[in-house]
């Protein structure tokens, strides 16, 4: 589904990702792990079209990305859901999703999605009628990661999940994202801090150190390696 080949990329003069490649089977999660300033957060940004690459290859789904607009990657079935829960604090609950699906032409299915997001979020349904501003951080995290499902991506691609969230929210998040893989054939690209917990629910382990790839291995075998995980992960 996703395919990264040599990417590198930057801000300005400042070059950050160098020669970053891996890929990402359909209807799979893979966890992109790694410290602080590894690159993990300039990575997504790249594939969703906000940074543009300096060089390398990046194609979804057998069509290249490089130079595709922002809103073109949606279309296709990219979501981007970036770090800090970004939802709009003065519209309801219900007028957030609404968002995710204005581009949409058939309403009926926009409608649809929303009532499944709903399904999948109780809490949210409970709360349709709320601000952003007044939902906890576990209800504005779903709310941002319905906003993306409204969309029906392909691929999504999701930024710190958990950061900040009480350990029981983060643990329902995960095991929301290893059901929509398993049952609605999703394809995620997760970068997270809870190692542990990122790789719980994971296929694959890509493992960035300061702007490159250390190695991208199935997610059973970097738990089980001890240097690794010591060297990189920090656990």
């Amino acid at each position: 589904m996703l395919e990264v080949e040599a990417v590198s990329s930057g801000y300005g003069p400042v070059p950050v990702l160098r020669d970053v490649t891996f890929a990402v089977p359909a209807g799979t999660i893979a966890a992109v792990l790694g410290a602080n300033g590894a690159g993990k957060t300039t990575l997504l940004r790249t594939l969703s079209g906000l940074l543009r690459p300096t060089g390398g290859r990046i194609r979804f789904d057998g069509a290249e990305l490089r130079g595709v607009r922002v809103e073109r990657l949606v279309r296709r079935g990219l979501a981007h859901v970036p770090e800090g829960r970004g939802v709009v604090a003065e519209l309801t609950v219900e007028e957030n999703l609404r968002l995710g699906g204005l581009w949409r032409r058939d309403r009926a299915d926009a409608r649809r999605a929303q009532d499944e997001v709903y399904e999948l979020f109780p809490a949210l349904a409970r709360r349709r009628r709320h601000a952003g501003h007044q939902l906890s951080g576990g209800e504005r995290q779903m709310l941002a990661l319905g906003r993306a499902l409204i969309a029906r991506p392909r691929l999504l691609l999701l930024d710190e999940p958990s950061l900040g969230l009480a350990p029981k929210v983060t643990a329902q998040i995960m095991a929301l994202l290893r059901r929509l893989c398993d049952d609605r054939g999703l394809t995620v690209l997760l970068v997270e801090q809870n190692v542990r917990s990122a790789l719980s629910v994971a296929d694959q382990g890509v493992v960035m150190s300061l702007g490159r790839v250390v190695t991208a291995a199935p997610a059973a075998r970097l738990r089980d390696d001890a240097q690794l995980r010591h060297a990189y992960l920090g656990f």
